[in-house]
C-alpha cells in the first residue's frame, strides 16, 4: 500500500493569516506535514510514503524518515493526484491512501482503523464537507475531484464506477487546520510538532473564554 500527501508550502494556510504571519504559516504547515508522516510511519501500513509537493521552488524539511519520497507536480490538486493514480494503476494497481497534510491530530490508530476497513473505497470527511482521507483500492477505475464538497463528489464517483464504499467517521481525522478556531482543537488534543510550534510562538489557550490567547504571541 502507498500513501500520498499533497502539500503546498507557498501561501500556506492563508485563512490563518489573522493569527500567523506568512513565514509562520509556512513553518506551521511543515510541522503539520511531519506529524502526518509520523503517524503514517508508525502505523506500519505502507510500503511507500510520497509527498506530492506543488512547486519545484519550495524547499521541504529534510528531517523526514528515509522511506519518504518527495515528488513534484505543478499541476492543480486534482490533475496531480489523478496522474499519480494513473501511474500507479499502470504499474502495480497498488492500493493508494490519500491524506491531507493539515491533519496533525490524526494518529496511527485512526490510520490502521481506516486501512483495515473493507470496501473498494474508504473515505473520511473533513469538518466542512471536504475529503480528509481516502483509501482507493481500485486506482484503475477511480478518480478524485477535490475542492468544494468533495466528500459528496467522491461518493458520487464511487457510485458511478460501481465501487463499494465504506465511510470512516472520526473526530481526529475530520479536524483539519483551516481556520483560527481549528487551532483550539490542536492546542487541546495535539501531541506533536505542530502543537509545540504554536507554543513556541507564544500561543496558548484561554481556558475560561474557550478561545486562543494571543497576548504573548511572538511576531
Amino acid at each position: 500500500m502507498r500513501a500520498v500527501i499533497p502539500f503546498k508550502k507557498e501561501n500556506a494556510k492563508s485563512r490563518l493569516s489573522e493569527v500567523l504571519l506568512e513565514n509562520q504559516r509556512q513553518e506551521f504547515a511543515l510541522k503539520m506535514l511531519y506529524d502526518v508522516i509520523t503517524s503514517l510511519v508508525h502505523s506500519g501500513q505502507f510500503n511507500e510514503i510520497d509527498i506530492l509537493n506543488s512547486s519545484v521552488s519550495s524547499v521541504l524539511n529534510t528531517d523526514f524518515p528515509p522511506d519518504v519520497n518527495v515528488l513534484v507536480s505543478e499541476k492543480n490538486l486534482n490533475d496531480a493526484l489523478n496522474e499519480y493514480l494513473d501511474k500507479t494503476a499502470s504499474h502495480s494497481n497498488e492500493e493508494i491512501f490519500i491524506i491531507m497534510a493539515d491533519m496533525p491530530l490524526v494518529t496511527e490508530k485512526q490510520i490502521c482503523q481506516m486501512t483495515d476497513l473493507q470496501g473498494d473505497i474508504v473515505i473520511s470527511a473533513g469538518s466542512r464537507g471536504g475529503t480528509n482521507a481516502l483509501l482507493i483500492r481500485r486506482p484503475d477505475v477511480f478518480y478524485v475531484d477535490y475542492y468544494g464538497l468533495s466528500f459528496l463528489d467522491h461518493l458520487r464517483i464511487a457510485k458511478e464506477t460501481e465501487l463499494e464504499v465504506n465511510v470512516y467517521d472520526s473526530f481526529l481525522v475530520s479536524t483539519d487546520m483551516d481556520e483560527p478556531d481549528d487551532l483550539i482543537e490542536l492546542m487541546i488534543h495535539g501531541r506533536g510538532r505542530a502543537m509545540e510550534y504554536l507554543k513556541t510562538l507564544g500561543i496558548s489557550l484561554d481556558t475560561n473564554a474557550g478561545t486562543l490567547d494571543l497576548s504573548k504571541k511572538i511576531s
